[in-house]
């Protein structure tokens, strides 16, 4: 699992806790699929000492903490070090003083002797790889939404039988609202909640609308001594465990009033219910709720690639409006570039179509496809883009000049997106199998420079106990056969704990060799259960102290602890 922005996440992981229900990353298939029997050959050495080091070497800065961390961590035992970089999926852009740097760094660790192992092809974090070309976003159909002209633009209208509304106009009448739990009250349009002692904090509301049209909801929140996430959930009807908004909010946990926006697209649901929700039953604090308001989200995030067009008719006559002769060239400046390129934010002023002799009026039936972001701002490269594997295999080798690495680790990791966008649907594939041939793909770039090389990957995405199943985020279809593409050479950073024993198994079963991914900031003697649990027959390679927060002041505790059991 990539560490980084992610802390809640993991500690959540860690202790066993499953509230968060917006990270599917714990859910577990209903019935997942039972491993082949397992036949690995039996383990007979002790598993190596990894640690997971992340840094932006364009910043010489941070050569000075790096080398003491990695100086600390030889001096430990440890003998491998996953470095990742974003610069790695754009070294055709860094200064020349990246490639200083790396050259001290990589002399630091032969004169350590710690062999540095990259991290390429983030797949799920893709926001490195985008930097290239924007339009190569993982996206979602917009089919037949509503736009009228008005003073010669094209703007987005609410659908007939649509209910775009909030009661009253915002937090005026808990009665007025589909549900509301004791802990939130409402006056004078503000809704306030107080979670805690085991008591949800939720209002809610049922909506109408039409399906694969992308919406967009603003709301106003202020906090006091509040701890728990804030969340505007966006609940399909019948949709189980899914949302349609996987977007974190960053609320602090005291502020003045903050106005939040929310963006999703209702894919195949014409019914939802909107949830704004204060934490979980055990957050302490308060949290204010006022002006809430849904509307069409326009042309935003629109994608502009020739698999992903824009199609334009009058909605009342049929006939096409052709871009370029009826209204203006359309792209949307802001999509994959902000702040930065392969940047991606949830909601800014989405782009219009300016019409050329339209009369005010005019009904048109506008089809088009746009980006989304989840968690905070994560995006997917679409893997079914000639261009993408391009990059990729660009990537590889001039990592490759870079480092020459020995191994390889594939960043395959929480794919929240996929299977939507017109390049996968063209394909007629699921989640899984477009998974499966991108990691196969990926194999044969790395086994192509060095056919000797070890490869690894996470082990999420290839798990049915853990993320490869159906329901998984805003993913089409399943998950379910994406370990086809996992060839029995790779070997696995298994970090699925809340399931250690099935997920072991499964892999085991496979064929696959793994690497044990422990620690994530939490107590570092718990690697030594994760190994007890663990045995011989499941060919366990390594072990790798993983930190989400940068956090290194463990690194001899848990070396300590990973050598005193393996030792016994």
């Amino acid at each position: 699992m990539r560490p980084g922005r992610k802390f809640l996440i993991a500690a959540a992981l860690l202790i066993g806790a499953q509230r968060f229900c917006f990270c599917a990353d714990v859910q577990q298939a209903a019935t997942a699929p039972q491993p082949p029997a397992p036949a690995p050959a039996t383990q007979t050495h002790a598993p190596e000492l990894w640690f997971y080091y992340s840094t932006n070497l364009q910043v010489t800065d941070n050569l000075k903490p790096l080398e003491a961390v990695w100086r600390r961590a030889a001096a430990a035992g440890y003998t491998q070090v996953l470095l990742t970089d974003s610069k790695f999926a754009k070294l055709d852009s860094v200064e020349p003083v990246y490639f200083e740097n790396a050259a001290k760094v990589k002399k630091l660790a032969g004169d350590l002797h710690l062999e540095i192992v990259p991290a390429v092809f983030p797949m799920g974090w893709s926001e490195a790889l985008l930097a290239h070309n924007p339009n190569l976003v993982e996206s979602l159909p917009v089919r037949g939404a509503l736009f009228v002209v008005k003073n010669g633009v094209a703007q987005p209208a609410p659908e007939p039988g649509e209910t775009l509304a909030f009661p009253d106009g915002g937090f005026f009448n808990v009665k007025h609202w589909s549900y509301a739990d004791p802990a939130v009250q409402m006056e004078n349009g503000v809704a306030h909640a107080a979670p805690g002692g085991g008591k949800n904090a939720r209002a809610m509301l049922k909506l109408k609308l039409t399906p694969f049209h992308q919406y967009h909801i603003r709301v106003g929140i202020r906090t006091q001594g509040f701890s728990g996430p804030a969340l505007v959930q966006v609940l399909p009807e019948g949709g189980g465990d899914a949302e349609l908004n996987y977007a974190t909010l960053d609320v602090k946990a005291t502020q003045y009033w903050r106005d939040y926006d929310v963006v999703f697209n209702s894919l195949d649901h014409s019914a939802v219910t909107i949830s704004f929700r204060a934490g979980w039953d055990d957050s302490k604090g308060e949290v204010w709720w006022r002006n809430p308001m849904i509307e069409p989200a326009g042309l935003l995030n629109i994608v502009r690639r020739p698999s992903a067009p824009l199609s334009v008719s009058v909605d009342e006559a049929g006939w096409e409006v052709k871009e370029g002769q009826y209204f203006d060239p359309v792209i949307d400046p802001k999509m994959g570039r902000t702040p930065w390129p392969g940047a991606y934010d949830v909601w800014h002023e989405p782009p219009v179509m300016k019409m050329r002799n339209m009369p005010d009026g005019t009904r048109l039936s506008v089809s088009f496809f746009h980006a989304i972001t989840t968690d905070d701002g994560k995006v997917m490269i679409t893997p079914s883009e000639p261009q993408t594997v391009d990059l990729l295999r660009d990537e590889a080798k001039r990592v490759d000049a870079l480092w020459h690495p020995k191994r390889w680790f594939m960043e395959h990791d929480e794919i929240r997106v996929l299977g939507w966008d017109p390049a996968d649907e063209a394909r007629k594939l699921d989640a899984g199998p477009l998974l499966a041939d991108n990691l196969r793909t990926c194999t044969k770039i790395l086994r192509e420079l060095n056919p000797q090389a070890k490869l690894y990957v996470w082990s999420d995405m290839f798990d049915p106990n853990h993320n490869a199943h159906d329901h998984y985020y805003l993913a089409k279809g399943s998950y379910k056969g994406s370990w086809e593409g996992l060839d029995p050479s790779v070997i696995v950073a298994n970090w699925n704990f809340d399931k250690w024993e099935q997920s072991l198994a499964w892999f085991t079963g496979r064929g696959n060799k793994q690497l044990i991914a422990g620690y994530y900031d939490s107590d570092p003697g718990k690697i030594t259960d994760l190994l007890r649990r663990a045995d011989d027959k499941n060919g366990i390679e390594a072990v790798m102290y993983t930190t989400w927060e940068n956090k290194y002041g463990d690194l001899e505790k848990f070396a300590a602890a990973a050598r005193s059991f393996r030792n016994k």
